[in-house]
């Protein structure tokens, strides 16, 4: 059985065919199109539009519950992500102090 109905298919070819003449612009912004798969996807929407046979749009579903924030990043890209931040503090000379970043005072000693 077919995935795409033949509405779909000559939506596409039209958005396709403006596309390559420069005359298919974006929804929002009104902008040219240039890229091949936008085009598509323009195509395709107004085909959904009208209610053409074609399938839902993927990747929109999330299985389980929350995204985890920074579950891939390894150690590299963290230290990485965080070398700008300490470069700025280096440069504005802005010294974030901890409880042991405090230099040991100065210890009296007695002449005996």
């Amino acid at each position: 059985m077919a995935k795409y109905g033949k509405k779909a298919q000559s939506k596409v070819k039209r958005a396709m065919h403006e596309g390559k003449h420069g005359t298919l612009t974006s929804g929002r912004s009104g902008r040219k199109v240039k890229s091949r798969k936008q085009a598509i996807a323009i195509g395709l929407s107004e085909a959904r539009r009208e209610g053409a046979k074609v399938p839902r749009k993927g990747g929109r579903t999330r299985k389980g519950g929350r995204k985890r924030k920074g579950g891939n990043r390894s150690r590299q890209e963290s230290v990485r992500g965080n070398r700008g931040v300490r470069l700025v503090v280096k440069w504005l000379d802005l010294s974030v102090s901890g409880p042991y970043d405090q230099p040991n005072p100065p210890v009296a000693v007695s002449a005996i």
